[in-house]
């Protein structure tokens, strides 16, 4: 009779935390950050993609995801059942996006831990206040890890530069046309240089453009439903433009 493989638990969790890492890497990011009216939701999708990636959860309340869209999909919808049921046996001002986020830290742990496959999948939970200092953005994990982000978050896909480009470009405060600018500028970092695009960000990357991003805001000024989607002309006045190299005021030396 052969024996079963041993493997030993510290492996087994590495080998889910790499399967999962690695999924959620193969997707398209996702940039959240705070501006002044709110919170802003910058996502890249594939052009003209229905697929949402950014959605509305409850009335001040944001989602937004990056990883497998099956399996994140399942999420968003199991959330908004649990705000709606707890709105409606209690009172609508007790759903908190800190509650959703324990919501979801307590079922992808469980996943993490009792199934073979984990799921491939990086969350935001973020919640509009009534001021800046009320704003809240939640990092959810596939293993149930939750992070409260002060500022901004990337999901997905290859995070590095624009982590990086945040951090050079990113300030508090700003309104929503600049917020946007900031965001779209990371991201297109991730963008493969030398692509064909009449936009570029001046590094040989270029500029995502209004077919390749999902925006939408949880705005501060709105009564009841903060969330709001930013599509079409709206967005492209909003959009940053190409940067071209400034001409040179002194004349070139001619050949004789």
């Amino acid at each position: 009779m052969s024996m079963p493989l041993y493997a030993s638990p510290e492996q087994l969790v590495r080998e889910k935390s790499e399967l999962a890492r690695k999924g959620i890497a193969r997707g398209r990011s996702v940039v959240v950050l705070k501006y002044a009216g709110g919170v802003l939701f910058v996502a890249e999708i594939p052009p003209r993609s229905t697929l949402r990636k950014v959605s509305e959860l409850y009335d001040r309340i944001g989602f937004a995801a990056a990883g497998r869209y099956s399996e994140f999909e399942g999420l968003r919808r199991a959330g908004i059942k649990h705000a709606e049921l707890w709105g409606y046996s209690f009172d609508r001002r007790d759903v908190s996006a800190r509650q959703l986020a324990n919501v979801y830290a307590q079922a992808l742990s469980g996943i993490f831990a009792q199934d073979f496959k984990p799921y491939e999948v990086e969350i935001c939970v973020a919640e509009v206040g009534t001021s800046a200092d009320q704003d809240q953005l939640f990092r959810l994990t596939y293993d149930g890890s939750i992070v409260d982000e002060p500022r901004y978050m990337v999901m997905g896909g290859n995070t590095d530069p624009i982590n990086t480009a945040l951090k050079d470009t990113y300030t508090d405060g700003l309104d929503l046309a600049e917020a946007v600018k900031v965001a779209v500028r990371a991201l297109s970092k991730a963008t493969t240089p030398g692509a064909a695009n009449a936009n570029n960000n001046g590094n040989g990357n270029p500029l995502l453009d209004r077919e390749k991003l999902e925006v939408a805001v949880l705005d501060r000024a709105r009564p009841r439903r903060a969330f709001r989607r930013i599509a079409g002309e709206a967005l492209t006045a909003i959009l940053p433009v190409a940067e071209t190299p400034e001409e040179s005021s002194e004349p070139e030396d001619k050949a004789e």
